[in-house]
């Protein structure tokens, strides 16, 4: 019994200790006339700063899971931006270039978040 409590104590304070660190960091790789999705699941509010580290602009779509896409938002090369997502939105990287581009991703808020490529 004692040894079952220590596990649930030790439990509790190691998921209550990475509350405050809930980011998500990653450098992605999107190919040539591809598409990379954050979020296309259900989820809460997040935050991301994006940094594309390319020459090759890339366009952003917010995108409710329920349909539709708004708020295009268009990340020249070598340039960072701020951008808030509303709850159970993706937001959709698109690389209409001819050439890979990489952007670094720096995500807080809900980072429980799905992640994919369509082309």
């Amino acid at each position: 019994m004692c040894t079952n409590l220590s596990s649930v104590i030790f439990l509790l304070f190691a998921v209550s200790s990475c509350l405050p660190f809930k980011a998500l960091n990653s450098t992605t790789y999107i190919k040539a006339k591809d598409t990379f999705i954050l979020g296309n699941n259900e989820h809460g509010r997040f935050y991301v700063k994006v940094t594309n580290t390319s020459k090759q602009e890339i366009t952003l779509w917010q995108c409710p899971i329920s349909g539709g896409k708004h708020s295009p938002f268009v990340l020249t090369g070598l340039s960072t931006a701020k951008i808030n997502v509303e709850k159970n939105t993706s937001l959709k990287f698109e690389n209409a270039s001819s050439g890979q581009v990489a952007v670094k991703l720096k995500v807080k808020g809900d980072v429980g978040l799905s992640m994919g490529y369509k082309n």
